[in-house]
């Protein structure tokens, strides 16, 4: 499972994930990828699970870059406990994702294993989705 190997911190703040991604919103590696329209936790179990589906799907071929990584950890309390005595033990981490994050992206497979194996991957994750496509990709051949 995803997480950081050591942290500063055991425990953080929840935040707020207010408007959209400012970085890690553009392809940077592959020519396909899926990108978050909206705001949610993932962790490492959901991201795991999406990379499995993309990974079984490509039968092992071509290129998968995971742009998140659950670095931010959550807390729990456990049930039926009062209120007080401070803050719950770290449970796991989580990724925040803002719209416009793109979460996995692919290369080196044709266009249509592409597309299926990542609306496979999105289907695992909590938040819609969107395919994107490298702006400089030959869509001529997807047509013929």
């Amino acid at each position: 499972m995803l997480q950081p190997k050591k942290t500063k911190f055991r425990r953080q703040q929840k935040g707020r994930m207010k408007g959209n991604a400012q970085r890690g919103n553009q392809l940077a590696f592959g020519s396909f990828g899926i990108k978050s329209l909206e705001s949610k936790w993932l962790t490492g179990r959901q991201i795991e699970a999406a990379r499995i589906a993309v990974t079984r799907y490509m039968q092992r071929q071509g290129q998968i870059w995971i742009r998140i990584f659950p670095d931010k950890p959550i807390t729990k309390k456990p049930a039926e406990v009062r209120m007080g005595k401070g803050k719950g033990a770290p449970e796991g981490f989580v990724a925040p994702v803002t719209p416009g994050r793109i979460i996995i992206e692919v290369e080196g497979v044709p266009f249509d294993i592409a597309k299926e194996a990542l609306r496979l991957a999105s289907q695992k994750l909590p938040v819609t989705t969107k395919l994107v496509i490298r702006r400089d990709f030959d869509t001529s051949a997807l047509n013929a």
